[in-house]
């Protein structure tokens, strides 16, 4: 097998598990210094949150609804060689006693400015990776932002700082074939909006946004975007049809998965995370929805982590395996395949 550009994932990706103190602490693990964290706090009914280098410490995002960006004491307080830290005791975050999950990406650091697109941006980019995060205003005018990639991202979580708006995504597949989009914080299919993102497509250096749209666009505000290109053998996005069968679809990606998310595009369903940490032995039960503060649900979904892609083992599970429906996923490693069974 050839040798994979990332050999070891857990360099670029890592999720890591703790139990909150109720006050200020580390969190370590992580094997790097993570420039985005996305934490949930798994037993109890609080609103995910995001944290990122770029916009800066301190400074949090809930995905799973539509809050402007705040800032809180007791937030992320650094973002350390090995983890971050917090300097309280959020409960969102860092609850006393109780079981919390981190996932953490590394992108590139400090922030360098770029002029590749047509709005100028603040960009920290891990190319090897495929990993960026973006900062840029909004003019109101159709227009494209650089992403630092060289290499077209397929996946662009954009959010307005500034206002209380929803998630949209550019997917690829769905955003640059039918101007369509879907949105990390609502249950809905994919809806046709070409305002959002110009009804364009990614390029190696940029992202293309709609004429003034409040969500991606909104003249005056500062935006924040999450962009991922595929890396072979370390990251995979696409899509598949469910079957409604305990002998469920397989879903190849080249890679045993450490992380999982799905969704329904053709229908209402949850945003599902599934991840190797919470449940390092198959089947993977643990699902956390993106879109809800919902706390940890355990056993409605049911899928299978194998060496080569992901596998669904449940026959009634609609939010991942509905018959004949159509669904999108988001997928890192755990190890490339080469190495997937290796001891």
């Amino acid at each position: 097998l050839p040798t994979p550009a990332i050999a070891d994932p857990g360099e670029h990706f890592k999720c890591v598990l703790y139990i909150g103190t109720g006050s200020s602490r580390s969190v370590t693990g992580v094997g790097f210094k993570p420039d985005f964290v996305w934490i949930k706090n798994r037993e109890s009914s609080y609103q995910h949150q995001v944290y990122d280098s770029v916009r800066g410490v301190g400074r949090k995002l809930l995905p799973s609804n539509t809050n402007a960006e705040s800032t809180d004491t007791a937030n992320v307080s650094s973002f350390d060689s090995d983890g971050f830290s917090f300097a309280g005791g959020n409960v969102g975050v860092n609850e006393d006693t109780k079981s919390h999950v981190a996932w953490c990406w590394k992108a590139g650091g400090a922030a360098t400015a770029n002029t590749d697109g047509s709005i100028n941006s603040s960009v920290s980019a891990n190319q090897t990776a495929g990993f960026s995060i973006v900062s840029y205003t909004g003019t109101g005018s159709a227009g494209t932002v650089g992403h630092g990639l060289g290499k077209r991202p397929k996946v662009v979580i954009v959010k307005d700082r500034d206002g209380d708006t929803n998630w949209p995504i550019f997917f690829d597949g769905i955003s640059n074939n039918t101007n369509d989009l879907i949105q990390l914080n609502l249950t809905n299919a994919t809806a046709t909006a070409s305002t959002f993102f110009n009804g364009g497509d990614t390029t190696t250096t940029t992202f293309p946004l709609g004429t003034g749209d409040s969500q991606t666009n909104a003249s005056g505000n500062d935006h924040i975007a999450y962009c991922w290109a595929e890396i072979e053998g370390y990251s995979k996005f696409g899509s598949y049809v469910g079957n409604a069968n305990a002998d469920g679809t397989f879903v190849h990606c080249g890679f045993k998965p450490a992380f999982v998310i799905t969704k329904r595009t053709d229908g209402t369903s949850s945003w599902l995370i599934h991840d190797s940490s919470r449940d390092p032995v198959n089947p993977v039960l643990g699902a956390v929805y993106a879109n809800s503060s919902d706390a940890e649900g355990r056993g409605s979904v049911r899928v299978d982590f194998v060496s080569n892609g992901f596998k669904h083992r449940n026959s009634d599970g609609g939010a991942a395996n509905n018959y004949a429906n159509d669904y999108i996923f988001m997928a890192f490693a755990e190890s490339p395949f080469q190495t997937a069974n290796a001891k």
